[in-house]
């Protein structure tokens, strides 16, 4: 099969793809580490797990950011967050020419495709996990994930063995094999960046939205897998995705091309063959959603005069519009003396609500904001669902000047930069459960 890599665009960063095979369904494949575009098609086997994939398909393959052929990052400045690597996706689809894919990830990329699963159904066919993770810390209900001590454990020999020493689990490789290897570890990242990103990973926590995918969904676990790849990991995201599926296999090797590769073509083939060809309607999507509100509007209101305060209000009008449009957010709707909108990225609506926040001095007035990051119901130009609910009831909680989000935002922005001060557990009327406030600052 020819191939050629290419580069798509998000602003100034380089995203390196390419398009091998062709066919009807579109399949793109977010490669778990390590991953480069020239070096894995120099292993056969890994080359015939792609060509198969291939058979009859486009294939669209691409090194996320930081990784591979595209652009990489410096372990001393930030590591951008799950959400930019989701957009980065789109970028890479539009470039090739793509409207709709078959979602295929592995390892820590399912983080990514299940963000770009839920949050843009439209440009995902299907959705396909193996060995996903949502969580890199133990939880109340996932205690089974290696604690801390274990977590720097392996962050320690990473660092001193990527790239240049295996472990003992890659005994079953030759000598060549294990040259190409090492060599692929190399042309991914450096040991530096690699533990620099793991450490975003450790930070960042999927569990909330599962409920909000709703494209087709194939999870494959290895029950053979231990630690992050444990197979209960997979039985935990098949039972929080709606109509997903689940399919054991198993295998002494984590690597999806080798010992594995005939039963995972095989589950994945007969998953893209049951799929529809009909574009769905979806009127339920993740999205970001975002409430400000001009704090004591009608004391100053009456105080200023109705001329004096309309003029303050355009002003604010203005400022914020501008800023909901700067971080990509769509308007929804204004709401007495402030705004409700949506956004498809937590941390730029977060950055959006600092800013609105932060440009109401010259005016004279104070904003106070709230976010959550949860599923939504498309009503026309409207939303409505529980997500709007609970970010309403965190702006409400904001004192003049704050930007406030649900526990949820925190765990999807790792590696933006935002700090967050813990606010406490709080209950929000009307709603269930006991949820943990943050101040982003």
């Amino acid at each position: 099969m020819e191939r050629s890599v290419r580069y798509a665009w998000n602003q100034d960063i380089a995203l390196a793809y390419e398009v091998v095979g062709e066919g009807p369904v579109d399949l793109l494949v977010l490669a778990g580490a390590p991953s480069n575009l020239d070096v894995m098609w120099e292993s056969p086997r890994y080359a015939a797990f792609l060509r198969a994939l291939a058979e009859g398909r486009r294939l669209i393959i691409t090194d996320r950011r930081g990784t591979g052929l595209s652009d990489r990052f410096s372990p001393a400045a930030a590591i951008p967050p799950a959400e930019a690597l989701t957009d980065d996706l789109l970028h890479v689809l539009d470039a090739a020419r793509s409207g709709r894919a078959v979602v295929i990830s592995w390892n820590e990329t399912t983080i990514v495709a299940q963000l770009f699963a839920a949050t843009h159904p439209g440009r995902c066919a299907g959705l396909v996990m193996i060995d996903p993770a949502v969580a890199w810390v133990p939880t109340d209900d996932m205690p089974w994930i290696p604690d801390r001590g274990q977590q720097e454990a392996m962050l320690a020999s990473d660092r001193t063995r990527w790239g240049v020493a295996l472990s003992d689990g890659f005994a079953g490789l030759d000598e060549d094999e294990r040259a190409w290897y090492l060599r692929l570890q190399r042309a991914t990242q450096t040991p530096s960046a690699l533990v620099a990103e793991e450490r975003r990973w450790m930070e960042t926590d999927t569990r909330a939205l599962l409920s909000a995918i709703h494209v087709p969904t194939l999870v494959l676990a290895d029950q053979d897998g231990s630690g992050y790849s444990d197979a209960k990991n997979g039985r935990y995201v098949a039972e929080r995705i709606p109509s997903a599926r689940l399919i054991p296999f198993h295998s002494q090797d984590q690597h999806v091309w080798n010992a594995p590769a005939k039963a995972i073509l095989a589950e994945i083939g007969a998953f893209i063959a049951g799929l529809g060809s009909d574009d769905p309607v979806h009127d339920r999507v993740l999205a970001t959603v975002l409430f400000t509100d001009i704090v004591d509007s009608s004391t100053q209101a009456g105080a200023a005069g109705d001329r004096a305060w309309r003029a303050v209000r355009e002003q604010h009008d203005a400022m914020t519009r501008a800023a909901i449009a700067r971080f990509r957010g769509r308007e929804i709707k204004t709401l007495g003396d402030g705004f409700l909108a949506t956004f498809d990225a937590p941390a730029r609506a977060v950055r959006c609500a600092q800013e609105i926040t932060g440009g109401a001095g010259p005016l004279g007035i104070e904003i106070r904001a709230g976010l959550h990051t949860g599923e939504i119901e498309l009503d026309g130009t409207d939303i409505a669902g529980i997500a709007v609910a609970i970010a309403a009831r965190v702006s409400a909680l904001a004192g003049p000047g704050e930007v406030l989000v649900s526990g949820t935002i925190k765990d999807l922005t790792a590696g933006s930069g935002i700090e967050f001060d813990d606010r406490g557990v709080h209950e929000l009327k009307g709603i269930p459960d006991s949820w943990r406030i943050y101040r982003a600052s």
